[in-house]
């Protein structure tokens, strides 16, 4: 019964981790499974790399690695709300861990071709806000160039687990791509294309959640996880300025 309790509500923090939760959350989301099963002494420690918790009574404590993180708000609200049923008694504790595993390996995504048709309408659109005005004429080639940034970040990603090297990669190609359809007269400012280009590759839903956990007290998950905002921010400063210096 321990053993499964705990392994339960580490696997719900592992796939609130990868999902890109809030670390605060995700503490309260394992506490909250443990004291409905009836462990009110629930001892809970999450990192961004690893999570640990043991219970009263016999002793028992586990310890999971989170080997890889993203953003995936889906899987986030179906262990949210797999918890909420569990807590209202419509799931049994097996039955909340067969859910959990059924989520982490059948969780509904977006075909590639989508999110990369999404990226470029969503570098169109801020193009406008950052530049404060409708140039129909740079529009076209800020969705293409945010489009082509975000596939070759996907493609590197499948490549490497190195974050960092496809987050340079995709600012490189968004940044020799907007260069080039200036150069060939399809584009005016290069500024406002690259600026809208690039924030789909830009970790802001990382540096919301660093500045979240610092303040409900997680310091140590607060400043990692800006650690690894500021890295991936300059990783793709590095792709942008290499076009600058060589272009």
């Amino acid at each position: 019964m321990e053993n499964e309790l705990l392994s339960t509500c580490l696997l719900a923090g592992r796939i609130m981790i990868e999902g890109g939760s809030e670390m605060y959350r995700v503490d309260d989301t394992m506490t909250r499974i443990a004291q409905n099963a009836g462990a009110h002494s629930a001892r809970v420690f999450t990192t961004p790399t690893g999570l640990f918790i043991g219970i009263d009574g016999p002793a028992t404590v586990q310890i999971a690695p989170v080997s890889q993180r993203g953003i995936d708000m889906e899987k986030v609200a179906g262990v949210n709300n797999l918890s909420r049923q569990f807590a209202a008694g419509q799931l049994t504790l097996s039955q909340l861990h067969q859910a959990l595993e059924t989520l982490d390996a059948h969780t509904p995504f977006f075909p590639v071709w989508l999110q990369i048709i999404a990226a470029g309408l969503c570098s169109t659109t801020l193009m406008v806000i950052f530049a404060q005005t409708y140039d129909w004429f740079d529009m076209p080639l800020a969705a293409i160039v945010g489009a082509l940034g975000f596939a070759a970040y996907y493609k590197v990603s499948s490549l490497t687990k190195l974050q960092f090297i496809s987050e340079l990669v995709g600012a490189f190609v968004v940044g020799l791509t907007a260069w080039l359809g200036v150069r060939l007269g399809v584009g005016r400012d290069i500024n406002n294309i690259i600026i809208g280009a690039v924030m789909p590759l830009v970790p802001g839903v990382a540096i919301t959640n660093s500045i979240r956990d610092m303040l409900a007290g997680h310091l140590l998950s607060g400043m990692a996880r800006g650690m690894e905002a500021i890295l991936s921010a300059c990783a793709i400063g590095v792709g942008i300025a290499i076009i600058f210096r060589f272009f």
